[in-house]
């Protein structure tokens, strides 16, 4: 007897079908017959149940898969307990639901085939159990070298999951590819689908009825609207890609999506994919998806692709087509289309989005807690800037108390004596800048006698320019020296600071702050490297370093070990606090203006020692939360289990010292401008709220607007799911804004990210910093307050 279960059986079902192939068997517990009774409403549609499947385990019982929701950890067929798999030619696949939760089942493979459109992924039909079929595609370890595969393949996964949370639960939700399960960790990532139902519409040219091809072209609109709703834009419906089962459509896996608003990458071809989107021009729109749409309805009327440049040019042949010619869905600009929701009451198709029922989101309450907040910080800025006048002098001297005639005092009634006006002081010398020094927060003035250069051992030999006459050559010889501090005493260490940083514009001093291991200098090195990589050239600036030795130090010992995938080592803790790495940041033809950076450990900036003086002549701040420690969310307990960190109620103790450090003005404010970054936000990626910010790249200009819409987003998520000890920077800062960010877009295993380091948005609080000091052209810095 033949075994069923080996690759060579007849019926195997590895066999002659894959993924992309338009000829796919028919799977038990589906219907292609459009008189089905279980599906005579065609404004229904129900979701494809999971085949009956059969317990892997012999204690598990029995019931048929649920009908409205993905294979799950209550699947029957989940491994709750390790076992040996069943048949030598099973094998066990972990990986997390759309809620992320971890399920494990033993696997059947089918052949590897390469899908069209997709480069560098493998795709293979696979049994969950012994029943329950399901499509994975993942990238293949050749073409794991290149970046871009990954972030394709995650960013395929992000929009199914959102569109899962959002449509799962809803029978409409059936034209969309179910999403089964993913794990974007694995040594060859991957996600799984629900095998799909139905034929691709090339195969029904020519032999679809007027009102098959108006619910096709119905229930496309609605896709296209439920896709706009989660702000994604499908970019890959077409012939081969739309099924039809007679009764229902259905998209195929969102492999090609695309975040609206987001700059448009050429995909597809004529004429399904619009003119913009082959070529790239502008931002993606929901009704880039509508031209497709309209080509489709063309090819099924018609029975042939038009040309793909605008309207067909026999449009006016098919009356059918007529309204939606005048619509100006066929137009070649996105702009010039109808809204999805338009195009839908036009066809006489039911909004299933227009009632608005749904869920009411829990973040809204801490949104509006965040416009209160910044309405109450206002208030107090203002009240610094402008205070009540106070009430005028009386014209006769007060008669002095007996108190103050016997412990003194009256100063009321004594007459002022004159002062003398004070002398003006001299106009410095272009080289004889007087700055403060960051480290002790004493004045320094230029002095080239002070000048040295240190060698590979880290000794200070003196420089001596007085006999160079070459501008050039004293130039350089400057650019590369340092310049002694002269405030040294007798038991502190030496130091010194870069020459640029006492002969250009005024400084800025940033300091991240956060306990240990929330990544802070992970997050340094990833800023800088993009600053490497030309980040702020978009927004009107230019970089160099402050000190060129020192910089190529650091990027080569920091920034390219992330670049390579490489976890960097704790920063160790220090007995005087020295900056990281220095820029000169220039917009325009401004004067340039020395940034430096400052890394401690967290067990320095928890302790309120000596090492820790400098931070009250910091100018900005970045403190970093790390969600691990954060958020109250469960997905993350497996994660902190392998790490070893434990959440904290009552916040981040460095934060509460820092804060506790810094002196207070307007209202008991603190002055300097600060950003809280939501660092490792990879971890909770799939949270709406996130998914949002952290899945779309910055803007190429600095946008306050969206700065404040990302601000009060990250406040709601940590007020929701972290707590008010967490916000304790934002309450206490004058300026503050918050953002999604991740360092290396993954966790390390041993001392690598197996995938490498992918940084997101980790411009984003240096650039909001920049804008609150007036450092981005166009932007003015924060008035009012006295730093």
């Amino acid at each position: 007897m033949t075994d069923p279960n080996h690759p060579s059986d007849p019926n195997h079902p590895s066999d002659a079908h894959y993924p992309g192939d338009a000829h796919y068997p028919d799977e038990p517990g589906y219907s292609n017959d459009p008189s089905d009774p279980t599906d005579m409403n065609p404004r229904t549609y129900p979701d494809d149940p999971i085949p009956p499947a059969h317990p892997t385990h012999p204690t598990s019982p029995s019931r048929p898969g649920d009908s409205t929701q993905p294979i799950g950890p209550d699947h029957p067929e989940h491994l709750r307990e390790p076992i040996r798999p069943t048949h030598p030619y099973y094998r066990e696949l972990e990986f997390l639901t759309h809620r992320e939760d971890p399920v494990r089942f033993a696997v059947r493979y089918g052949e590897d085939h390469r899908p069209p459109g997709r480069p560098g992924v493998l795709a293979r039909r696979a049994t969950l159990g012994t029943g329950s079929h399901v499509l994975q595609y993942r990238l293949a370890s050749s073409a794991q070298g290149d970046p871009e595969a990954y972030g394709l393949l995650e960013r395929e996964v992000a929009a199914a999951v959102a569109l899962e949370r959002r449509y799962g639960g809803n029978k409409y939700g059936a034209v969309f590819t179910r999403i089964v399960g993913f794990d974007l960790t694995a040594a060859e990532p991957f996600v799984l689908y629900r095998l799909p139902t139905g034929r691709p519409l090339t195969e029904w040219a020519g032999r679809l009825g007027v009102e098959d091809q108006e619910r096709i072209t119905g229930q496309l609109a609605m896709a296209v609207r439920l896709l706009g709703e989660v702000s994604l834009v499908h970019r890959a419906i077409a012939p081969d890609t739309v099924r039809w089962d007679g009764t229902r459509v259905r998209l195929c896996e969102p492999y090609a999506a695309q975040r609206a608003g987001e700059t448009r990458e050429p995909f597809g071809g004529a004429p399904w994919a619009s003119p913009e989107q082959r070529a790239g021009d502008g931002a993606a729109d929901p009704r880039d998806d509508l031209w497709s749409v309209a080509e489709l309805a063309y090819y099924l009327l018609s029975g042939r692709p038009d040309r793909g440049e605008g309207p067909p040019a026999d449009l006016a042949r098919y009356r059918r087509l007529e309204a939606l010619g005048q619509s100006g869905l066929f137009a070649a600009r996105a702009a010039d289309r109808p809204q999805p929701a338009e195009l839908m009451r036009l066809l006489d198709v039911p909004d299933p989005l227009a009632t608005g029922v749904g869920a009411a989101d829990p973040l809204d309450r801490w949104r509006t807690e965040y416009d209160r907040q910044i309405a109450r910080k206002r208030a107090a800025v203002e009240a610094h800037r402008n205070p009540a006048e106070p009430p005028a002098p009386s014209p006769r001297p007060g008669r002095p108390s007996i108190r103050d005639r016997i412990f003194g005092g009256g100063d009321s009634y004594r007459p002022a004596e004159p002062v003398a006006p004070p002398e003006p002081a001299p106009a410095p010398a272009p080289t004889a800048r007087s700055r403060m020094c960051p480290h002790c927060l004493l004045p320094i003035e230029y002095d080239e006698r002070l000048l040295v250069t240190i060698d590979a051992r880290g000794h200070r030999i003196p420089l001596d320019l007085s006999t160079e006459r070459r501008p050039g050559h004293l130039a350089d010889a400057r650019r590369k020296a340092y310049h002694l501090c002269p405030h040294t005493v007798d038991g502190d260490e030496e130091h010194e600071l870069p020459v640029p940083y006492l002969t250009n514009g005024e400084p800025l001093s940033i300091a991240l702050v956060g306990s240990s291991s929330v990544g802070k200098t992970h997050l340094l090195a990833a800023m800088l490297g993009e600053v490497e990589l030309g980040g702020l050239e978009p927004y009107g600036l230019k970089c160099r370093p402050l000190n060129p030795d020192a910089h190529r130090t650091f990027v080569r010992e920091r920034v390219q070990r992330l670049k390579e995938g490489r976890q960097l080592g704790r920063t160790g803790q220090q007995t005087f606090a020295r900056f990281a790495d220095g820029l000169l940041v220039q917009a325009g033809g401004a004067t340039p203006r020395p940034v430096v950076f400052f890394d401690l450990a967290g067990e320095d900036l928890a302790q309120d020692g000596e090492v820790g003086r400098f931070l009250m002549g910091v100018d900005a701040f970045v403190f970093v939360v790390d969600p691990l420690r954060a958020l109250r969310l469960p997905g993350l307990d497996p994660v902190r289990q392998q790490s070893g960190l434990r959440r904290r109620d009552l916040g981040d103790e460095a934060f509460s010292t820092v804060l506790n450090r810094i002196p207070r003005q307007a209202g008991g404010l603190v002055a300097a401008p600060a950003a809280l970054a939501v660092n490792k936000s990879d971890l909770v990626r799939f949270e709406p709220v996130v998914d949002r910010w952290l899945g779309r790249a910055l803007p190429s200009r600095h946008d306050p607007a969206a700065v404040r819409e990302e601000s009060r987003d990250a406040y709601a998520f940590l007020a929701h799911h972290a707590g008010a000890a967490w916000l304790k920077p934002f309450d206490d800062c004058a300026d503050c804004t918050l953002h999604f960010v991740a360092a290396t877009g993954g966790q390390a295993r041993g001392d690598r990210f197996p995938h490498g380091a992918r940084p997101r948005r980790v411009l984003a609080p240096l650039l909001s910093l920049f804008a609150l000091c007036g450092m981005l052209p166009g932007t003015e810095p924060m008035e009012g307050i006295d730093r």
